[in-house]
Protein backbone atom coordinates (compact mmCIF):
# COMPACT_ATOMS: atom_id res chain seq x y z
CA UNK A 1 0.00 0.00 0.00
CA UNK A 2 1.32 3.50 -0.76
CA UNK A 3 3.04 5.07 2.24
CA UNK A 4 2.42 8.80 2.49
CA UNK A 5 0.69 11.17 4.93
CA UNK A 6 -3.06 11.41 4.53
CA UNK A 7 -5.65 13.79 5.86
CA UNK A 8 -9.22 13.02 6.83
CA UNK A 9 -12.03 12.64 4.33
CA UNK A 10 -13.74 15.58 6.04
CA UNK A 11 -10.77 17.85 5.29
CA UNK A 12 -10.71 16.75 1.65
CA UNK A 13 -14.42 17.45 1.35
CA UNK A 14 -13.98 20.92 2.83
CA UNK A 15 -11.15 21.69 0.41
CA UNK A 16 -13.42 20.75 -2.52
CA UNK A 17 -15.75 23.61 -1.57
CA UNK A 18 -13.20 26.24 -2.53
CA UNK A 19 -11.56 27.22 -5.79
CA UNK A 20 -7.85 26.73 -6.35
CA UNK A 21 -6.92 30.45 -6.25
CA UNK A 22 -8.45 30.70 -2.77
CA UNK A 23 -6.43 27.68 -1.67
CA UNK A 24 -3.26 29.25 -3.10
CA UNK A 25 -3.97 32.53 -1.30
CA UNK A 26 -4.36 30.72 2.01
CA UNK A 27 -1.17 28.69 1.54
CA UNK A 28 0.71 31.98 1.09
CA UNK A 29 -0.38 33.07 4.58
CA UNK A 30 1.60 30.25 6.19
CA UNK A 31 4.91 31.44 4.74
CA UNK A 32 5.85 27.82 4.18
CA UNK A 33 7.15 28.24 0.61
CA UNK A 34 7.94 30.99 -1.92
CA UNK A 35 4.85 32.52 -3.52
CA UNK A 36 6.04 31.45 -6.97
CA UNK A 37 6.39 27.73 -6.21
CA UNK A 38 4.17 24.73 -5.61
CA UNK A 39 1.70 25.14 -8.48
CA UNK A 40 1.65 24.10 -12.14
CA UNK A 41 2.44 26.72 -14.76
CA UNK A 42 0.27 27.86 -17.68
CA UNK A 43 1.28 25.03 -20.00
CA UNK A 44 -1.09 22.67 -18.18
CA UNK A 45 -4.71 23.58 -18.89
CA UNK A 46 -8.09 22.10 -17.88
CA UNK A 47 -9.95 20.31 -20.65
CA UNK A 48 -13.26 20.81 -18.82
CA UNK A 49 -13.23 24.19 -17.06
CA UNK A 50 -16.81 23.89 -15.78
CA UNK A 51 -16.12 20.87 -13.57
CA UNK A 52 -15.85 21.49 -9.81
CA UNK A 53 -12.52 21.34 -7.98
CA UNK A 54 -10.70 18.01 -7.69
CA UNK A 55 -8.72 17.04 -4.59
CA UNK A 56 -6.60 13.93 -4.26
CA UNK A 57 -3.20 12.32 -3.84
CA UNK A 58 -0.76 12.12 -6.73
CA UNK A 59 -0.28 8.71 -8.30
CA UNK A 60 2.67 9.36 -10.56
CA UNK A 61 3.98 7.81 -13.78
CA UNK A 62 6.13 8.54 -16.81
CA UNK A 63 4.91 7.96 -20.36
CA UNK A 64 6.22 7.80 -23.89
CA UNK A 65 4.68 6.99 -27.26
CA UNK A 66 7.28 7.91 -29.84
CA UNK A 67 8.64 4.42 -30.54
CA UNK A 68 7.52 0.79 -30.01
CA UNK A 69 8.35 -0.81 -26.64
CA UNK A 70 11.36 -3.12 -26.58
CA UNK A 71 9.26 -5.83 -24.94
CA UNK A 72 5.66 -6.37 -23.88
CA UNK A 73 2.62 -4.56 -25.26
CA UNK A 74 1.91 -0.87 -25.43
CA UNK A 75 -0.16 -1.03 -22.24
CA UNK A 76 2.52 -2.77 -20.17
CA UNK A 77 2.45 -1.25 -16.69
CA UNK A 78 -1.27 -0.53 -16.60
CA UNK A 79 -2.08 -3.49 -14.34
CA UNK A 80 0.52 -2.39 -11.80
CA UNK A 81 -0.75 1.18 -11.99
CA UNK A 82 -4.31 0.05 -11.36
CA UNK A 83 -3.14 -1.91 -8.32
CA UNK A 84 -1.50 1.23 -6.93
CA UNK A 85 -4.76 3.11 -7.37
CA UNK A 86 -6.74 0.34 -5.70
CA UNK A 87 -4.33 0.29 -2.75
CA UNK A 88 -4.40 4.04 -2.19
CA UNK A 89 -5.78 5.11 1.21
CA UNK A 90 -7.58 8.05 -0.39
CA UNK A 91 -8.76 9.51 -3.70
CA UNK A 92 -6.00 9.71 -6.31
CA UNK A 93 -5.08 12.00 -9.17
CA UNK A 94 -3.06 10.30 -11.90
CA UNK A 95 -0.07 12.46 -12.86
CA UNK A 96 1.90 11.67 -16.03
CA UNK A 97 5.17 13.15 -17.17
CA UNK A 98 5.38 12.70 -20.95
CA UNK A 99 9.00 11.85 -21.79
CA UNK A 100 8.54 12.68 -25.48
CA UNK A 101 9.43 16.27 -26.25
CA UNK A 102 7.31 17.44 -27.87
CA UNK A 103 4.48 15.00 -27.20
CA UNK A 104 3.79 12.75 -30.19
CA UNK A 105 0.59 11.01 -29.04
CA UNK A 106 -2.16 11.14 -26.44
CA UNK A 107 -1.42 10.02 -22.88
CA UNK A 108 -5.04 9.12 -22.22
CA UNK A 109 -8.40 8.45 -23.83
CA UNK A 110 -11.82 7.14 -22.87
CA UNK A 111 -10.70 3.65 -21.83
CA UNK A 112 -7.81 4.87 -19.69
CA UNK A 113 -9.88 7.50 -17.88
CA UNK A 114 -12.78 5.08 -17.32
CA UNK A 115 -10.31 2.60 -15.87
CA UNK A 116 -8.73 5.12 -13.56
CA UNK A 117 -12.08 6.44 -12.37
CA UNK A 118 -13.29 2.91 -11.63
CA UNK A 119 -10.30 2.39 -9.34
CA UNK A 120 -10.77 5.56 -7.33
CA UNK A 121 -9.04 8.29 -9.31
CA UNK A 122 -10.76 11.69 -9.28
CA UNK A 123 -8.72 13.31 -12.05
CA UNK A 124 -5.69 13.19 -14.32
CA UNK A 125 -2.83 15.55 -15.17
CA UNK A 126 -0.37 15.09 -18.00
CA UNK A 127 2.45 17.20 -19.36
CA UNK A 128 1.51 15.63 -22.70
CA UNK A 129 -1.76 15.40 -24.59
CA UNK A 130 -5.16 13.76 -24.41
CA UNK A 131 -7.86 12.51 -26.76
CA UNK A 132 -11.47 11.18 -26.75
CA UNK A 133 -12.42 14.47 -25.16
CA UNK A 134 -16.18 14.12 -25.75
CA UNK A 135 -16.25 10.67 -24.19
CA UNK A 136 -14.12 11.66 -21.21
CA UNK A 137 -16.28 14.73 -20.63
CA UNK A 138 -19.26 12.44 -20.16
CA UNK A 139 -17.41 10.81 -17.24
CA UNK A 140 -17.21 14.14 -15.35
CA UNK A 141 -13.55 13.27 -14.90
CA UNK A 142 -11.27 16.34 -14.70
CA UNK A 143 -8.23 16.18 -16.97
CA UNK A 144 -5.43 18.70 -17.35
CA UNK A 145 -3.18 18.58 -20.41
CA UNK A 146 -0.70 20.42 -22.59
CA UNK A 147 -2.79 19.80 -25.69
CA UNK A 148 -4.84 17.35 -27.75
CA UNK A 149 -3.59 14.64 -30.15
CA UNK A 150 -5.89 12.22 -31.97
CA UNK A 151 -3.69 9.06 -31.81
CA UNK A 152 -2.27 7.04 -28.92
CA UNK A 153 0.87 6.10 -30.87
CA UNK A 154 3.04 3.47 -29.20
CA UNK A 155 1.95 4.45 -25.71
CA UNK A 156 3.93 3.01 -22.84
CA UNK A 157 3.83 3.54 -19.09
CA UNK A 158 7.55 3.61 -18.40
CA UNK A 159 7.85 4.03 -14.63
CA UNK A 160 5.41 4.24 -11.74
CA UNK A 161 5.36 5.80 -8.31
CA UNK A 162 8.36 8.09 -8.84
CA UNK A 163 8.90 11.86 -8.73
CA UNK A 164 7.75 13.46 -12.00
CA UNK A 165 8.22 16.89 -13.53
CA UNK A 166 4.97 18.42 -14.77
CA UNK A 167 4.07 22.06 -15.38
CA UNK A 168 7.36 23.35 -14.04
CA UNK A 169 7.30 21.60 -10.66
CA UNK A 170 8.29 18.22 -9.27
CA UNK A 171 5.36 16.16 -8.02
CA UNK A 172 6.02 13.26 -5.65
CA UNK A 173 3.85 10.19 -5.11
CA UNK A 174 1.26 11.07 -2.49
CA UNK A 175 1.45 14.84 -2.89
CA UNK A 176 -1.92 16.40 -2.10
CA UNK A 177 -3.26 18.23 -5.17
CA UNK A 178 -6.09 20.70 -5.68
CA UNK A 179 -7.18 21.71 -9.17
CA UNK A 180 -9.93 23.51 -11.03
CA UNK A 181 -10.34 25.71 -14.12
CA UNK A 182 -7.70 28.06 -12.73
CA UNK A 183 -4.94 25.46 -12.53
CA UNK A 184 -3.45 22.96 -10.08
CA UNK A 185 -1.57 23.45 -6.82
CA UNK A 186 0.05 21.18 -4.29
CA UNK A 187 -1.01 21.49 -0.64
CA UNK A 188 1.56 20.55 2.02
CA UNK A 189 -0.18 17.86 4.05
CA UNK A 190 1.01 19.30 7.34
CA UNK A 191 -1.16 22.39 6.77
CA UNK A 192 -4.00 20.83 4.79
CA UNK A 193 -6.52 20.91 7.63
CA UNK A 194 -5.62 24.47 8.58
CA UNK A 195 -5.86 25.54 4.92
CA UNK A 196 -9.34 24.06 4.68
CA UNK A 197 -10.40 25.89 7.84
CA UNK A 198 -8.92 29.22 6.73
CA UNK A 199 -10.44 29.41 3.24
CA UNK A 200 -13.79 30.66 4.48
CA UNK A 201 -12.15 33.35 6.63
CA UNK A 202 -10.04 34.56 3.71
CA UNK A 203 -13.10 34.85 1.51
CA UNK A 204 -14.90 36.78 4.23
CA UNK A 205 -12.00 39.25 4.41
CA UNK A 206 -12.05 39.75 0.65
CA UNK A 207 -15.81 40.19 0.74
CA UNK A 208 -15.39 43.42 2.74
CA UNK A 209 -13.89 45.08 -0.35
CA UNK A 210 -16.29 43.42 -2.77
CA UNK A 211 -19.35 44.44 -0.75
CA UNK A 212 -18.15 48.02 -0.62
CA UNK A 213 -17.54 48.14 -4.38
CA UNK A 214 -21.03 46.77 -5.00
CA UNK A 215 -22.72 49.13 -2.53
CA UNK A 216 -23.57 51.67 -5.23
CA UNK A 217 -21.94 54.56 -3.42
CA UNK A 218 -18.16 54.47 -3.58
CA UNK A 219 -15.41 56.98 -2.98
CA UNK A 220 -11.63 56.66 -3.01
CA UNK A 221 -11.59 57.24 0.76
CA UNK A 222 -14.26 54.62 1.36
CA UNK A 223 -12.43 52.15 -0.86
CA UNK A 224 -9.21 52.76 1.03
CA UNK A 225 -10.99 52.14 4.34
CA UNK A 226 -12.48 48.87 3.06
CA UNK A 227 -9.07 47.73 1.91
CA UNK A 228 -7.58 48.55 5.32
CA UNK A 229 -10.29 46.47 7.03
CA UNK A 230 -9.61 43.61 4.65
CA UNK A 231 -5.86 43.87 5.23
CA UNK A 232 -6.31 43.80 9.01
CA UNK A 233 -8.44 40.65 8.76
CA UNK A 234 -5.81 39.07 6.52
CA UNK A 235 -3.05 39.94 8.98
CA UNK A 236 -4.97 38.30 11.81
CA UNK A 237 -5.62 35.23 9.69
CA UNK A 238 -1.94 34.97 8.71
CA UNK A 239 -0.97 35.02 12.39
CA UNK A 240 -3.45 32.24 13.12
CA UNK A 241 -2.16 30.19 10.19
CA UNK A 242 1.47 30.50 11.23
CA UNK A 243 0.62 29.70 14.84
CA UNK A 244 -1.19 26.54 13.75
CA UNK A 245 1.85 25.54 11.67
CA UNK A 246 4.17 26.04 14.65
CA UNK A 247 1.89 23.92 16.84
CA UNK A 248 1.79 21.13 14.28
CA UNK A 249 5.59 20.99 14.14
CA UNK A 250 6.01 20.66 17.94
Amino acid sequence: MPNYPIVSAAVLEKLRRYDTPTVCNVIELFGIRPRTSGYLDGRILPAYPKLPPMVGYASTATFRAGSPPRSGDVYAGLSTQVQLLADSPGPTIVVFQDLDDPAVAATFGEVMCTTYQAFGAVGLITSGAGRDLDQVEALNFPVFTNGTICSHGDCQIVQLDIPVRVGGITIYPGDLLHGDRNGVTTIPTEIAEAVADACGELMAAEQIVLDYLKSGSVTPAGYDDARKQCHARMQDLAQKCRASLENSLK
